[in-house]
């Protein structure tokens, strides 16, 4: 009825109807992970794995949620056996509090003997050298602490020659599309506005040397450290990340600290590119279905199996060192007959061939043709079995013996 014909138009009580509001990366991150656990946040352990594998965006989107793989791997039955035990830690962070104490003498003292020693030496706290306070709300004002103490650490540095030492600082990088916070064990701004990552570890370095395996895995650690200082010091003028990183350990088998410095200049190449190909999270987010979760607080295993299955793993031998998801993934691609699982290098070898089932297909001469690959694996496998004919056809008398064992 209109108000011509004396009646009054119906109004509806209920407010009008806008359009559904779209959601948000955070909230769909949020949604994935289970809206009621807090984000995990992402480490330079975690970013140095990540680089080292980037076609597994498996890894990539739960790291980028901030999921629990720990919780997820427990809750799938594959729960991970990897990781520093508590006696290790405890040794750790004494050394580390060893090598820091009486405001970084001991430390500023090795950065200037092994990176500067042309440069006058630091002094005490108060007489030379600043151990400026970081605190601060949250890991973005920690970060942001971070990044003004560094300003105020090179302009101190040219005007007056301090050195600067700062002590667990706060550093962001953004990866794959979302922000990482990284911590470092120390940064030393040297009077000249260059900028040292110093690496504080347990393990022993003896002679002079330390395990080859650990510190390269240091020295990834650090590549990520510098990479994410090199956007802040892209903002500051006369200010330099050197691409040297103090590595500092036990000497032989004391507590005394000693150091090296390592170039991690080709650490640092290699992890930029690694992560700079990663799939950004929200394009990996985006292909997943709507209501899947992998909260082990809300959904059974038979869920998280599903929804875990639901993004692309890239599973290689070394991830069982690096991930807490491995043993799943190395299980599924068992079941799976996939290459992946003999290692990075027979995967490269084997170019197409990607199940174990195919490989063997092609030995018996039953692949394609037109592969390089499959003729070459027939190949070797006739070499191989005409070998054990002539091995079983040659006379008894002729087979060499086996000496025997001196003990």
């Amino acid at each position: 009825m209109s108000v011509a014909d004396g009646t009054l138009p119906r109004v509806s009580s209920y407010p009008p109807s806008s359009p559904a509001q779209p959601t948000t990366l955070r909230q769909r991150l949020a949604g994935l992970r289970g809206p009621a656990v807090p984000p995990r946040p992402l480490d330079a352990r975690a970013l140095a794995a990540l680089a080292a594998n980037p076609g597994c965006g498996r890894r990539a989107l739960l790291d980028g949620a901030g999921v629990d793989k720990t919780a997820l791997a427990s809750a799938l039955g594959s729960p991970a056996s990897f990781g520093q035990s508590q006696f290790a830690i405890v040794r750790g962070n004494s050394f580390e509090a060893k090598v820091k104490g009486d405001g970084g003498a001991e430390l500023l003292r090795l950065v200037h003997a092994h990176l500067a020693p042309a440069d006058e030496p630091p002094g005490s706290p108060g007489a030379g050298a600043r151990v400026p306070d970081l605190t601060a709300a949250g890991p973005e004002g920690r970060a942001a602490r971070t990044a003004l103490a560094l300003r105020e650490a090179t302009a101190a540095g040219r005007d007056s020659g301090a050195w600067t030492l700062l002590d667990h600082p706060m550093l962001a990088l953004e990866v794959a599309g979302s922000p990482a916070y990284l911590e470092p064990d120390a940064v030393v701004v040297h009077p000249d506005g260059r900028w040292t990552v110093v690496e504080i570890k347990s393990f022993p370095m003896i002679d002079g040397a330390a395990d080859a395996a650990k510190v390269g895995a240091a020295a990834r650690q650090a590549a990520v450290y510098v990479l994410a200082l090199e956007k802040t010091a892209a903002k500051l003028p006369g200010a330099e990340v050197g691409h040297t990183v103090l590595l500092v350990c036990p000497k032989d088998f004391s507590n005394l600290p000693t150091a090296s410095p390592v170039d991690i200049r080709r650490e640092r190449s290699v992890t930029r590119r690694q992560l700079e190909r990663l799939t950004r999270v929200e394009e990996l987010a985006a292909a997943l279905p709507e209501g899947l979760s992998f909260d082990p607080a809300t959904r059974t295993a038979e869920e998280l199996a599903l929804a875990v299955s639901a993004v692309d793993a890239a599973y290689a031998p070394e991830c069982l060192a690096a991930c807490e998801l491995a043993f799943h993934c190395r299980d599924r691609a068992r079941t799976a007959g996939q290459v992946t699982t003999l290692g990075r290098s027979v995967r490269g070898e084997l170019g197409a061939l990607t199940t174990v089932e195919a490989a063997l297909a092609a030995a018996a001469g039953a692949g394609c043709a037109e592969d390089p690959t499959a003729a070459a694996l027939h190949r070797a496998a006739r070499l191989r079995a005409e070998a054990l004919e002539l091995a079983a056809a040659r006379p008894p008398h002729l087979v060499p013996e086996t000496p025997a064992c001196p003990c």
